[in-house]
C-alpha cells in the first residue's frame, strides 16, 4: 500500500502508525482528508482492513472463538472436584453470597478421567475434546466481576462489563488488519441470532464501523439466507460496479469537505458487500468438502458452523467467533445432568474435528483456538422457592474456566485453581483481562500500546488492567 513508511509514537502508548494517521493527527487533520481523497479515487481507503505490522513476532494469526452462551459448568467439564463427591448432600462452609438461593455441595453427575500423557482430569461429556488435551492449556482460575449474564457476557468479548465497547474481534482487526479483502475480517456466527440487546458483543464501539463483526445466522444452509441480501435479484456486478463507481465519487467529494470516519466505514461496507458476492459463495460452500470430513465436524447447525469457520480462517479471516447456546443456552439451573450432556454432545465433537483438522493442515500452530463462557456454575444445588433442589447450579463468577489451544499455546497444561469445591478462583486468580491480553500477546500485539484515542484519551481493550499469562505461552 502507498504511503507505508512508519514511525512511532514517542509516548510509547500506541503502535506503530503509517503518514495516514500521521496527518490524521497533525494540522487539524486537512492532509488527512487530501490523502483518504487519493486512496479513495485508487480504490485503497480500508480504515484499519489492510494487514498491519505486530509490535513483536506473533505466534497466532487467527483467532476461533467457541463461546458458550449462558455459563457452562466449570465442574462438570474441565475443573475436577473430587471433593464435592466426599461431601454430597452436606451443607459447605462458604459465605460467598449468590444470586439465588443454593443448598448443599452437588457432585457433578459426570466421570472425569484423567487424559492424555498430561494426565489431565475431563469429563465423560468432552471425551473427543480430551483426545487433544496435550494441546490444550486449561485455565481453571478465571473470575468475572458480577454474576449477571448481560455485564458478564461484555466484559468477556469487550473487556467492559458497563459501558459497551469496542469488541475483541474489533480491536484485532484494528491491530492486525484483514488478510483477504472479499471477506470480513470478523465473523459472529449465532444460529438463530442473540437478543437486540446482546449485539454489541460483536460491535465496533467507537473504532471505525468498518471493524465491526459481521453477523452470520448460522441456523441456515442456504447461501441466500445465511448472509442476507448476498445477490442483487435484479442488476448484474458490473451495473453494480459501475453504481458503486458513482457512489464512491460522490462520497469522495462529500469526504473532502469533512473528516468524518464514519463515512469511511459507510464506503466500506459498500465495497465489501460487492466483493463478497464473489468471496463468500466459495467459503460458505460445504459442498466442497469430503464427506468423511464433514461426519467428523457433524452435520447439525454447530457442525456445519465449525467447518465453515475453518474454511473462513484458510482464507485469511482474522477473528470468528462461534455462539453456542443462543437458543438453549449453558444456563442450567435446573435438571445439568440432561441438560449439559445435551449440550456438550452438539459441540464436543466439532471442536475434537476442528483441532485434528487443523493439525492435519499445519494450521494449529498459527490458529488461537478458545473455548469458554461469560462466567461458571455453582458447586452447590440450586434450590427452588420452596428450598427444594432443583438439580441445577446458579451462576459464578468468583472462578469458573476457559481453555486455548494452538497459537502458541503451551499444551497439556492446566493454569491456576479454585478452591477444593470449585467456589472461587484461588491459585492464580485471572481476570478477563489477563486473558486479552495474553491472546493479544501470542497474536503479536502489546495490549498496552493498541489503543485508541477517544472523547480525549487513549482507550485500550485491557483498560489499565491485564498482565500476559507467561505460563501457558509455548
Amino acid at each position: 500500500m502507498p504511503f507505508s513508511d512508519s514511525i512511532t509514537n514517542t509516548d510509547g502508548l500506541d503502535a506503530t502508525f503509517g503518514r495516514r494517521q500521521m496527518l490524521k493527527r497533525s494540522s487539524l487533520g486537512m492532509g488527512a482528508l487530501a490523502l483518504s481523497s487519493l486512496f479513495q479515487t485508487e480504490g485503497l481507503l480500508a480504515d484499519g482492513l489492510q494487514p498491519q505490522g505486530t509490535h513483536h513476532p506473533a505466534k497466532a494469526k487467527r483467532v476461533i472463538h467457541f463461546f458458550c452462551n449462558g455459563g457452562p459448568s466449570h465442574v462438570d467439564t474441565f475443573d475436577y472436584k473430587p471433593m464435592l463427591a466426599k461431601h454430597a448432600g452436606e451443607r459447605l462452609d462458604v459465605t460467598l453470597p449468590t444470586e439465588r438461593k443454593t443448598g448443599a455441595a452437588f457432585p457433578s453427575p459426570f466421570e472425569f478421567k484423567p487424559r492424555g500423557e498430561s494426565g489431565i482430569p475431563v469429563s465423560e461429556i468432552f471425551a473427543k475434546t480430551a483426545e487433544h488435551i496435550d494441546d490444550i492449556a486449561v485455565m481453571n482460575s478465571m473470575y468475572a466481576q458480577v454474576p449477571n449474564h448481560e455485564p458478564s457476557l461484555m466484559l468477556m468479548n469487550c473487556g467492559d462489563s458497563i459501558q459497551a465497547r469496542p469488541s475483541f474481534g474489533s480491536w484485532l482487526l484494528y491491530g492486525l488488519g484483514s488478510e483477504n479483502q472479499n471477506l470480513p475480517g470478523f465473523i459472529a456466527m449465532c444460529p438463530g441470532g442473540l437478543p437486540i440487546k446482546d449485539n454489541e458483543n460483536w460491535q465496533a464501539g467507537f473504532l471505525p464501523g468498518s471493524l465491526q463483526g459481521t453477523y452470520i445466522d448460522s441456523q441456515h444452509r442456504e447461501l441466500e439466507k445465511l448472509i442476507a441480501n448476498i445477490d442483487h435479484p435484479q442488476i448484474s456486478l458490473s451495473a453494480q460496479r459501475r453504481q458503486l463507481d458513482l457512489l464512491r465519487k460522490w462520497n469522495t467529494q462529500h469526504r473532502e469537505t469533512r473528516d468524518d470516519d464514519r463515512l469511511d466505514a459507510r464506503i466500506q461496507s459498500y465495497e465489501l458487500a460487492f466483493r463478497m458476492q464473489m468471496g463468500a459463495a466459495d467459503a460458505f460452500d460445504l459442498s466442497q468438502e469430503p464427506e468423511h470430513v464433514q461426519l467428523a465436524y457433524g452435520t447439525g447447525v454447530h457442525g456445519r458452523q465449525t467447518l465453515i469457520a475453518r474454511r473462513l480462517l484458510e482464507r485469511g479471516v482474522r477473528y470468528v467467533q462461534l455462539w453456542h447456546g443462543a437458543g438453549q443456552p449453558w444456563d442450567n439451573h435446573d435438571n445439568i445432568a440432561d441438560n449439559h450432556r445435551r449440550l456438550a454432545g452438539e459441540l464436543d465433537p466439532a471442536i475434537a474435528a476442528l483441532i485434528a483438522d487443523l493439525k492435519q493442515r499445519g494450521m494449529l500452530e498459527e490458529t488461537l483456538v478458545v473455548w469458554g463462557g461469560e462466567f461458571g456454575r455453582t458447586p452447590t444445588v440450586e434450590l427452588s422457592g420452596k428450598g427444594d433442589p432443583r438439580q441445577g447450579r446458579d451462576h459464578n463468577h468468583y472462578g469458573f474456566t476457559v481453555w486455548m489451544a494452538g497459537g502458541g499455546i503451551k499444551g497439556g497444561t492446566v493454569y491456576g485453581a479454585t478452591d477444593e469445591f470449585g467456589f472461587k478462583a484461588e491459585e492464580n486468580p485471572t481476570s478477563v483481562h489477563d486473558l486479552h491480553a495474553t491472546m493479544l500477546h501470542l497474536l503479536g500485539l502489546d495490549h498496552e500500546r493498541l489503543t485508541y484515542r477517544y472523547a480525549g484519551r487513549d482507550f485500550r481493550l485491557t483498560d489499565v488492567h491485564g498482565h500476559v499469562i507467561q505460563e501457558i505461552v509455548a
